[in-house]
């Protein structure tokens, strides 16, 4: 079944380390945006069934409950909406909350997505963050209560002046809240973005060792606190695992609509602009095309590596196969029953072991 991803390009204010697509919120600006969205929505019309919705972003809580729901029902009426289908929200844990919440539960959110980053108040200082630690508890507990029980939480690893200390207590405060799911990301400073300009904290960075050793020591404490890793940075809760990004790792169809969005839909990997006046003026988005053929045999074997569900060794080409003893003798992968999987070890340097393993 098809997924959907919804990019919503507005932040109040962008993160120092933050390169994603994203603009300054406007109320008239967003208002226009998502009439755009709903009609693209509808110009892609068909009778595929749609099992997941992703609001990504941006921040998309910055738009209205009565707009996310328009969305919702747009997606339902261009396609078939599946009753059981996950559909989740990104979201800040700052500014509105319980009410706004319910609201959007009562729109048909069923599964939030929370940038909590750090429950150090000095991490988050750091990191530019405008909420605090106790935002961040306070958003979850608002969510439970608004009747969410599918909650997933962000956190940042391998932050200027992070530690094993910081982390095992931001990992302890994970595991005593009602949530399902962790994206665990390690920091990427990208040129062009404030961070990257910053001298000071670019001198607290860890090294990369020390950040593959901070990378080891979350998945150890997330699996002690009941999460279990199923993909390079996605840890869930039996049940729980992302079922939109999933899409991602397995190539299943998703189509991604707005500004920026990506979408591997059709038979075609594509990418409409990064430009918001475009998209909004245009009876339909904008797209250029990135891949006439995705998900060839090389690419499905790559993204399938990614998660701790692997692939059949004999899929490997000849060279691979003949790597696999070694590595798995240096502790990077296991090979069980004739399926290959990465170890956390293996995660931690993943780029290296799948190229050997691709060779």
């Amino acid at each position: 079944m098809t997924g959907i991803y919804i990019h919503i390009p507005f932040c109040a204010r962008k993160c120092p380390y933050c390169d994603f697509f994203s603009a300054s919120y406007r109320k008239e600006t967003a208002e226009r945006y998502v009439g755009a969205v709903i009609r693209n929505l509808a110009a892609y019309a068909s009778d595929e069934t749609v099992d997941t919705v992703y609001f990504g972003g941006g921040t998309p809580s910055l738009l209205s409950a009565e707009q996310i729901g328009a969305i919702l029902t747009a997606c339902d009426e261009a396609f078939h909406l599946a009753k059981n289908a996950e559909i989740t929200m990104e979201c800040n844990p700052t500014g509105r909350r319980r009410d706004y919440l319910r609201a959007i539960r009562s729109a048909g959110v069923n599964r939030l997505s929370i940038g909590t980053q750090s429950f150090s108040d000095a991490q988050l200082t750091m990191l530019g963050r405008t909420h605090t630690a106790q935002d961040g508890i306070r958003t979850v507990m608002d969510a439970c209560d608004a009747g969410f029980q599918n909650i997933s939480c962000d956190l940042m690893l391998a932050c200027p002046g992070q530690t094993e200390a910081l982390l095992t207590e931001t990992v302890r405060t994970l595991g005593t809240l009602p949530i399902t799911h962790v994206s665990a990301y390690l920091l990427q400073v990208e040129a062009g973005t404030p961070l990257s300009q910053d001298a000071a904290l670019l001198g607290q960075l860890p090294t990369e060792d020390a950040a593959a050793d901070l990378y080891l020591h979350t998945v150890q404490r997330l699996a002690e606190a009941g999460f279990a890793q199923y993909e390079v940075s996605s840890f869930a809760k039996e049940g729980f695992r992302s079922r939109h990004n999933l899409k991602y790792w397995q190539c299943d169809p998703y189509l991604g609509i707005g500004a920026g969005a990506h979408s591997c839909y059709g038979g075609k990997r594509f990418q409409v602009p990064k430009d918001i006046e475009a998209f909004c003026m245009s009876p339909v988005q904008p797209t250029s095309l990135i891949d006439e053929n995705p998900c060839g045999r090389e690419e499905r074997l790559m993204l399938s590596l990614r998660t701790t569900d692997g692939v059949p060794a004999e899929e490997l080409p000849p060279a691979g196969v003949n790597k696999i003893p070694l590595l798995e003798k240096a502790g990077y992968l296991k090979n069980e029953h004739g399926r290959v999987h990465l170890t956390p070890s293996g995660f931690a340097v993943s780029n290296a072991v799948i190229a050997a393993l691709l060779d």
